[in-house]
């Protein structure tokens, strides 16, 4: 099978597509023909030698998310067919004409998507959906600020925390895609190339979705009312932080909460893909919710793809297809 394969670590330069084996579903799996495959930054951060695949998933083809249709079936797997519509996250790999996954982690394709509107489903949702659910505990009327709004990820939190009750503050360094955030239900835009994020906020919040990581700390606790949390999900900035007021934590009983997808346990992904499969698919399955593209390359061009991440040009999701 053809897959993308990182060379080495490093830029753009080191990405190719090649002829690899084709996986083979062990037990408890099956193999997908893929179709489509999300682009998310991790992939970016891995093909420069910073975020290896955990093990058992393949070093050197990237890829979290995939959309595509059942090839063949493992040994003790049930529920499912090959020719099944599904898509899922995955460690690594999805990048590939074929991918193994757990059969326990598959989600059926809501009809009225395409195959990369589905690839843009699994790790934009499930990521959004446990900050916001799981870890953040969003409750109905309160005030929520997602940090990067035009990416994969926020352009979704944007609109599951309306759905759940909230007000939604986002920010970005880009005043058009604060529009167009606008159009999926954000209620306060911050253009954070004019002045600091936390001074411009009209009242506090209670969640905090953060990308930035450690340089971005001790704005994100200014930002928070008394017994908010911060959620984070990435260090784009990097992850040192300084000037951190500790005292600001405890006298406001703030909670700092971490939060990662790709390495978690197998029982932990399952239990989290259950309760989304409950709760949020059929929300997507009637277009009330729905992932946002930006853009799509072809497999072979996923240089251009990378290339488009890097420059922060696209709000939405960027997605591969074969």
């Amino acid at each position: 099978m053809r897959a993308i394969v990182y060379t080495g670590a490093g830029g753009p330069e080191v990405i190719s597509v090649r002829d690899v084996p084709d996986p083979v579903a062990g037990p408890g799996q099956v193999v997908v023909r893929v179709r489509a495959a999300g682009l998310n930054r991790a992939d970016l951060i891995q093909r420069r030698g910073g975020y290896p695949a955990p093990p058992g998933w393949p070093a050197d083809i990237p890829g979290l998310e995939y959309a595509g249709v059942v090839e063949t079936l493992g040994e003790g797997v049930a529920g499912v067919a090959p020719g099944d519509r599904v898509m899922g996250l995955v460690g690594g790999g999805a990048q590939a004409e074929r991918v193994a996954v757990p059969a326990g982690e598959l989600l059926r394709i809501p009809e009225r998507l395409t195959d990369p509107e589905a690839a843009a489903v699994p790790e934009a949702f499930l990521t959004a959906y446990d900050a916001l659910a799981v870890r953040g505990r969003v409750a109905r009327g309160e005030r929520v600020l997602i940090h990067a709004v035009g990416s994969g990820v926020s352009t979704v939190a944007v609109q599951l925390a309306k759905w759940m009750g909230a007000a939604v503050v986002g920010t970005s360094r880009t005043a058009t895609k604060l529009e167009a955030a606008a159009r999926l239900g954000l209620d306060e835009g911050i253009d954070t190339s004019a002045r600091g994020f936390a001074e411009a906020l009209v009242a506090p919040v209670d969640v905090v979705l953060d990308f930035f990581g450690g340089p971005a700390l001790a704005e994100n606790l200014a930002a928070l009312r008394s017994k908010g949390r911060l959620v984070l999900l990435g260090t784009m900035q990097g992850p040192k932080a300084a000037d951190v007021d500790v005292g600001r934590i405890l006298r406001g009983r703030l909670e700092v909460i971490g939060s990662v997808m790709r390495s978690r346990p197998p029982a932990e992904r399952v239990a989290l893909v259950e309760e989304f499969r409950t709760r949020v698919l059929p929300a997507v399955a009637d277009g009330t919710l729905a992932p946002i593209i930006g853009e799509t390359f072809a497999m072979e061009d996923v240089v251009r793809a990378h290339e488009a991440m890097e420059a922060n040009r696209v709000f939405g999701k960027i997605v591969l297809r074969w």
